[in-house]
Formats: structure tokens, C-alpha cells, sequence
């Protein structure tokens, strides 16, 4: 954690004016403990509409929180490092991207249909690149600030874990399909949500697909159910099924609040004394989501028994090529499969085998126009 003393107000930079951290912010500022909030964009006009937002709809429900707005261009790495140190954040949550993971969702169906098949790997540059930058910036400005990023963590982690620029820890993905999976094992069992623990090791794709389509048939994973600590027999299909079913919930742009929520619970658990089991995607930089225990002593793997770090982690390399990814090389370069990214050469004229992450920008800006060419194509566009 950062340098943060006894009595001293926390202090949180969140990053992005995307819907999901104006929703994380409103939680943290109605939340106890009292955290100072900093909301950056590139738009200083829009943080502080939305700084504003976020202070007075809090003061509604009875809490005075000091929420400042700051205009913060990530491409500018030595400028960032300067606000880094002037701010001087004990967390920072990352919550831009160039493009958000769920765009391409308000395409018509059939079109949603085909590009969802290339699946989220490929569109990595558009998270990549502005992490990239943040953690560089992080690096120079010498910060010891907790950094938590929402920005596709489970590939985004490994990636930048080889030049020792991972982020601590990430959110949503698998810490947003555990609270599902917790409800529909205890009406499997008979019992109350309150008595279940669940442990669950899986990668965005596990989380993505099974709460759209209730089956995780083929897809690398681990599950452990235990009721008052007794390890339970469940019917896996059974409580999957229910996720598409009786549980079946809202996604989209509505299905934020389940993601902020997530981030909500690991910030406000990196802020307490006391350790909170919850799930969450590349904790120390590793391949896609685990049960963590966290405290502001920071991020621990809390695995099912009998389960070893380095077997979790194979799990979810073999469950990353479902979501396009073959692999992540030594050096950080991440190769990319081709039947997924044949997709993305057929609709919209991109390619890409492998990415350094030096060239993450380049490939953004290059994805980013094919993308807009595509919405032209198809009479999409502005």
C-alpha cells in the first residue's frame, strides 16, 4: 500500500469518465470508509461534471466526500508520472480503454453474432496500450500506490507482468460470475447464499460465456463448493444452467453495476485491516482470475485445497485460447490464435499473429480505424 498514516484520509484515483468508474464512483463516495476521490479524464470539462455529479449525489444520501477532477492525457507518460506525484493516490483504479469491451454490442444482431466470434483476445491492443502507458508512469513517478485495473486484467496482467509493469490486481470477469454461481449452488443445495463459499479459478472467457449461455462444456476451470466449510458435491451443469435460467441477468452497459460493484468490494478490501475473500482476475500479473484474500497488506491467492499456484495458472493458459489468445512469450509478446483472429481478417480487414507491447498504440490506432471503416461500411458510422 501506499504511505498512507494513521488517521490519514485515503486517497483514490480513478481513471476514465467511462460509465463503469462513474458508477464505481458514486459507490466508493456513498461508502464507508471515508475515501478522498480524484476522477481524471482527457476531457477536463467532463471530470468535473462528473466530479460534481458524483460529490452532490453523495451528499443526497447524507455523505460530504471530497471528489476533485483532474485532466489526465495517459499517452503523455511523463506528464502523468508529474500528476502521479502531485496527487499522490494510495490506489489507483484503471477503468479507460481506447475502445470498451462492450462496443461492439450495439451492432445489429447478425453482425454482433459473427464479430463476437473472434472473441475479446484480439482486441487486446485496445486495453493494453493506455495500461501500458499508466504503468510506465507509475514506474517514474515512484509511486506506491495499490494500481487496480479494470481494463480486460486477465490478459492485460500477464502481458505487462514480463517488464515488471503488471498492476496489482484486476476486477470483474471471474469476480462477477462467483456471485451467480454462490446463489445457484445454494438452491441446489438447500441452503441459505450466506452458508456457501465458492472457490473458482477461471479465465474471462469462462466467466463471459457462462453467464450468457449456462454451460461451461470444454471449458478449462476449476470449481470447489463448500457449505459451514465442508466441501460440497454439486451438480456443476446443473448450477451453470441456472445462470442462463431463473438467475439469468442483465449484461451490457445495464451489467456494469455487477463489475462495479466487484471493484467497489477490492478497493474498499484493500483499504481494511482485516483479510476479505473475494475473486479477481490477474493478481500479481498472473494468467485470468482466482479466489484472493485482500487486505491493505495487499492481494494473496486463496486457492481451493490442494490446488497449486502453478496448476490454477495452466488451467487458465489452456482457457485463454478460447478467448484468441495462444500465448504469452517470456518478453511479453502475446501471440494470438488464428481461428479467432481470422475472424477479425474477414470482417474487419485486420491481422495481427502477434503483439509487442511496444507497438500496443500502433495496433490501437491501426484496430481502432479498421473498426470505424467497418461502421462506414455497413452504415453504422457518426
Amino acid at each position: 500500500m501506499s504511505g498512507t498514516t494513521t488517521g490519514e484520509v485515503p486517497k483514490i484515483l480513478l481513471i476514465g469518465s467511462g460509465d463503469l468508474t462513474i458508477r464505481l464512483g458514486h459507490l466508493l463516495a456513498s461508502a464507508e470508509p471515508e475515501t478522498r476521490l480524484v476522477l481524471a479524464s482527457r476531457s477536463a470539462e467532463r471530470a468535473t461534471r462528473f466530479a460534481n455529479l458524483t460529490k452532490l449525489a453523495a451528499a443526497n444520501l447524507g455523505r460530504i466526500r471530497e471528489v476533485q477532477a483532474v485532466a489526465l492525457d495517459l499517452a503523455d507518460v511523463d506528464r502523468t508520472a508529474e500528476q502521479l506525484r502531485r496527487i499522490r493516490p494510495t490506489i489507483i483504479f484503471m477503468g479507460a480503454s481506447i475502445q470498451a469491451a462492450r462496443a461492439i454490442m450495439d451492432l445489429p444482431g447478425d453482425l454482433f453474432r459473427r464479430l463476437d466470434e473472434a472473441q475479446l483476445g484480439p482486441w487486446l491492443p485496445m486495453h493494453l496500450t493506455l495500461v501500458h502507458e499508466l504503468m510506465q508512469a507509475v514506474r517514474l513517478a515512484e509511486s506506491r500506490a495499490v494500481v487496480v485495473n479494470g481494463a480486460y486484467p486477465d490478459a492485460v496482467g500477464p502481458a505487462l507482468a514480463a517488464l515488471d509493469l503488471a498492476p496489482d490486481v484486476g476486477i470483474g470477469n471471474i469476480g462477477n460470475i462467483v456471485p451467480g454461481i454462490t446463489w445457484s449452488a445454494a438452491e441446489e443445495l438447500g441452503v441459505s447464499p450466506a452458508e456457501v463459499e465458492v472457490k473458482a479459478v477461471g479465465h474471462h472467457y469462462f466467466s463471459h460465456h457462462v453467464h450468457r449461455f449456462g454451460e461451461a462444456h470444454g471449458i478449462p476451470h476449476l470449481l470447489n463448493v463448500s457449505v459451514g466449510g465442508t466441501r460440497a458435491t454439486v451438480d456443476a451443469d446443473a448450477v451453470y444452467a441456472r445462470l442462463a435460467g431463473g438467475l439469468r441477468r442483465q449484461g451490457g452497459k445495464d451489467g456494469q453495476q455487477l463489475t462495479a460493484t466487484s471493484a467497489a468490494r477490492l478497493l474498499l478490501a484493500l483499504l481494511s485491516r482485516t483479510e476479505h475473500g473475494l475473486h479477481a482476475p490477474a493478481p500479481g500479473g498472473m494468467t485470468g482470475g482466482y479466489p484472493v484474500r485482500v487486505s491493505r497488506d495487499g492481494v494473496r491467492l486463496d486457492l481451493p485445497p490442494g490446488t497449486a499456484p502453478e496448476t490454477a495458472q495452466a488451467v487458465n493458459r489452456r482457457c485463454q485460447l478460447l478467448d484468441g489468445i495462444e500465448r504469452v512469450a517470456a518478453n511479453g509478446t502475446v501471440h494470438f490464435t488464428e481461428e479467432r483472429m481470422a475472424v477479425m481478417r474477414e470482417m474487419l480487414g485486420y491481422h495481427c499473429t502477434e503483439l509487442k507491447i511496444a507497438d500496443a498504440r500502433s495496433a490501437a490506432t491501426e484496430l481502432a480505424g479498421r473498426y470505424d471503416a467497418f461502421l462506414r461500411r455497413h452504415g453504422l458510422g457518426a
